[in-house]
């Protein structure tokens, strides 16, 4: 992981999904040209064995098309138009805080930006960038293929010379499973446990590598703030999972967390560079 001087690393989640269609070459280049240390994206394996970047269990929300991505051809759904911004991802305007949003399309890239994009072809866009840039690639379970995502996701990694110690990608899942396959198949990869739950964290230390990331939600921090102390007076990497507003990040910030995942980099990046008060509480911490 490349670390950041002075500030939590930010990671742009599903790209700059805020205003851009979430796991789309638009969404990832804007989150790269808006300064984004890192992009995070969710993996699913197709029926032809390939990975795709797409959150859901099936296509609807994201796409023009309908179908359950395990059953399709990657011919067939990456001929799928994704230009489509969910209304909750997109900030209203300072006078339009109360108005009602329909799906709003992608402006101002071209057709393939639009496409759902290819695990392999992130990859690309990641390696040929002028600067460093991270991935934190989480697989998608339950899936009916298994242990095969994790397999298949080592292999691609490996093809680019990315399953090693100088790797610039983590791999991220609810599953304590999942990652402990990932370390069996290519040990010098970083793995972020995410928990959404205290419970699930409880249950998962009697499995935990001393090494393994911490990854909880903004939301559990902030149910039981007792939590994200103990994490990291205890030495604990962690990364907290989707930083939105001004109280969260000053949450993460106060704590120490090593990465903020958020919907919006270039928002996170102007608060963490620029707020007088956010750079008194790093000189402190």
């Amino acid at each position: 992981m490349h670390r950041v001087e002075g500030r939590p690393q930010a990671v742009a989640h599903r790209g700059a999904s805020r205003d851009r269609p979430e796991h789309t070459l638009g969404a990832y280049t804007a989150a790269l040209d808006a300064g984004a240390d890192a992009l995070e994206c969710d993996v699913r394996l197709t029926a032809d064995g390939h990975l795709v970047c797409v959150h859901d269990r099936r296509v609807d929300r994201t796409t023009n098309g309908h179908g359950v991505v395990s059953t399709m051809q990657l011919a067939d759904i990456t001929r799928l138009d994704a230009s489509r911004v969910a209304p909750e991802r997109v900030r209203p305007a300072a006078d339009d805080v109360h108005a009602e949003r329909d799906w709003a399309p992608e402006v101002e890239v071209d057709g393939d930006a639009l496409r759902v994009l290819t695990l392999r072809r992130l990859l690309e866009a990641a390696h040929d960038y002028l600067r460093p840039v991270d991935l934190a690639i989480e697989t998608k379970h339950p899936t009916r293929f298994a242990g095969l995502v994790e397999r298949r996701l080592v292999d691609v990694l490996d093809s680019v010379g990315w399953a090693g110690p100088r790797s610039p990608v983590r791999v991220m899942s609810f599953s304590a499973v999942a990652l402990t396959r990932v370390k069996r198949l290519a040990p010098d990869l970083e793995v972020v446990l995410l928990i959404d739950r205290q419970h699930s964290w409880q249950v998962a230390t009697s499995v935990l590598g001393d090494d393994w990331i911490a990854g909880p939600g903004i939301d559990l921090l902030r149910e039981s703030p007792r939590l994200g102390s103990r994490l990291c007076r205890s030495g604990r990497r962690v990364h907290v999972w989707t930083v939105n507003e001004p109280d969260d990040l000053d949450l993460c910030l106060g704590l120490g967390v090593e990465a903020v995942i958020t919907d919006d980099p270039r928002w996170a990046l102007g608060r963490l560079r620029f707020d007088p008060a956010a750079d008194h509480r790093r000189r402190s911490l």
